[in-house]
């Protein structure tokens, strides 16, 4: 089953039929909000938003692994990411789409694994692709079926939130190769990985970062929401066509 975790600006799924919801008890705790199952494109999938449905999660204090965990336990095999990010790379504006393929955690204290604690053993994945290329591949031609522009690539950088970034500090990123920032990448990739499962992310770029483009004196948030609810249009449609993309592949 396809999975869907929805961040800033996608709490809800307006195109999707729901038929029920479940409440998810981990051994890490209570996921951000009751599980969501439906048909989208009348195909089956599970929504969680990630920041709760009201949106008063904050990056730092998602319980990352009880959602991923209570994921994997309704049976998703294919995790797929909403993370909206800022843009970094000179080629990319507000309202771009992005399917990065590589990432840069700088966060900190976050609980990033299931094995841990003195009675686990010591579990070391391996990173070196953090993205799923199989789902990355579903994403790439559920794009073109609809002829919706996607960026293919990109390194996300990941911070810890929930203030947005300095200008020295995207300065920093760019050097280290990072093409969009954002908060909630990590630690989500790697408990997915640890779990077995397929895991992409589709970044909309909803404003330029600090210190770039038009947010170079400032993050102008009128105009971030005003662009973050274009874009999400887009976003709403492209996921219903990997929704149908992915259960076309799996038959």
């Amino acid at each position: 089953m396809l999975g869907i975790i929805g961040g800033t600006g996608l709490t809800q799924l307006e195109n999707l039929k729901t038929t029920r919801r479940e409440i998810s008890r981990t051994p890490y705790g209570e996921a951000s909000q009751p599980l969501i199952f439906g048909e989208l494109a009348g195909n089956e999938v599970v929504f969680l938003a990630r920041h709760g449905g009201g949106h008063t999660i904050p990056p730092h204090a998602v319980n990352y692994r009880a959602n991923i965990w209570a994921l994997h336990e309704a049976g998703v095999k294919c995790l797929l990411s909403i993370a909206t990010t800022g843009g970094i790379a000179d080629n990319l504006n507000p309202g771009d789409l992005v399917l990065p393929n590589q990432i840069i955690d700088y966060t900190h204290g976050r609980k990033n694994t299931y094995h841990d604690g003195i009675d686990m053993p010591v579990k070391h994945i391996d990173f070196t692709e953090p993205y799923s290329e199989y789902l990355r591949g579903i994403c790439r031609q559920a794009a073109n079926n609809i002829n919706q522009a996607l960026y293919d690539g990109g390194v996300y950088g990941c911070t810890q939130g929930p203030r947005l970034e300095t200008k020295a500090e995207i300065n920093r990123m760019e050097r280290d190769g990072v093409t969009i920032v954002g908060m909630t990448g990590m630690p989500e990739a790697v408990l997915a990985r640890e779990l077995g499962m397929q895991y992409a992310a589709l970044c909309p770029v909803a404003n330029d970062a600090a210190g770039k483009g038009l947010s170079s004196n400032g993050i102008q948030y009128e105009a971030l929401s005003a662009s973050l609810e274009f874009t999400m249009q887009k976003v709403r449609l492209l996921i219903a066509e990997i929704a149908r993309t992915y259960h076309q592949s799996a038959k």
